[in-house]
């Protein structure tokens, strides 16, 4: 196995103990959105909270959003910035392959 390999196994190996250690060392743990935990500290904090602003879908539909299409905008907006990004690395590669063969 060449070096590359060996080193693309172990990083492999490194991501999906990263991703699954914290799911069985974090017993009882609530893994919820940021949004949420926010105005929840606030309210600790300050006591009554009322929100500054509602977003825009939920005024527009007169109520909040079904769980399925919040993840469905958010797998959309996740597609369109990795493409973005994969985009940008393609050009990085072939602008050093153009430079090399000049």
């Amino acid at each position: 196995m060449s070096k590359n390999k060996k080193t693309a196994v172990v990083l492999l190996i490194l991501v999906v103990l990263i991703a699954v250690i914290p799911l069985f060392a974090l017993k009882g743990a609530e893994f919820g959105g940021s949004d949420d935990a926010g105005s929840v500290m606030i309210e600790k904090i300050q006591g009554e909270y009322t929100p500054w602003f509602t977003p825009v879908l939920e005024t527009a539909l007169d109520g909040e959003l079904p769980g399925e299409v919040e993840s469905l905008i958010f797998c959309v907006q996740t597609g369109i910035g990795v493409g973005i990004i994969a985009f940008i690395m393609g050009r990085f590669v072939e602008r050093k392959k153009w430079q090399s063969m000049e």
